[in-house]
């Protein structure tokens, strides 16, 4: 018989309630990351797989309409966290309806504020902190629809 001309049940390529891209978040306590995710963003655990020594080998949580999955440090593997790292290149941007209550309670959850709220000139009110793990997220509610060509010409005035 030809491989190819079983039955195969379909399968998503992209599961259900995922996006074609996903954050993936190292993290040195990545069972507290899930619980401050949850006090600041109000995330919503959806899996949860420990190793037998009790690491996270893989968890996943639902922000809003998107998932953001994170995992423990596993340096033997090459896998560190921001502060192991001494920084991050990534910033995660989380759009919100009201900016300041969502970055304030984030900041009461134990986020360090980078960047305070304040109205941009693309258009966003927006703030930057750092989480507890040394992941930065910037956060945003737009005030004003720009094109961007008007987006260029306030990027111009503010950057003189």
């Amino acid at each position: 018989m030809n491989p190819s001309s079983q039955s195969v049940p379909a399968v998503r390529p992209v599961p259900d309630g995922y996006r074609t891209i996903t954050p993936y978040l190292v993290c040195a306590g990545a069972a507290a990351a899930l619980e401050y995710y949850g006090r600041a963003f109000g995330a919503i655990e959806t899996l949860r797989l420990t190793a037998p020594n009790g690491r996270l080998i893989h968890a996943a949580c639902r922000i809003g309409d998107s998932i953001l999955m994170l995992n423990d440090e596993f340096p033997e593997m090459g896998a560190l966290g921001p502060k192991a790292r001494q920084g991050t290149a990534v910033t995660l941007h989380l759009f919100v309806p009201d900016v300041d209550a969502a970055f304030a309670r984030a900041v009461a959850a134990g986020a360090t504020v980078r960047v305070p709220v304040q109205d941009m000139f693309w258009g966003d009110r927006y703030g930057l902190l750092e989480d507890p793990f040394g992941h930065a997220w910037s956060l945003a509610t737009r005030r004003r629809d720009l094109s961007p060509a008007e987006m260029q010409a306030a990027a111009d005035r503010a950057f003189g």
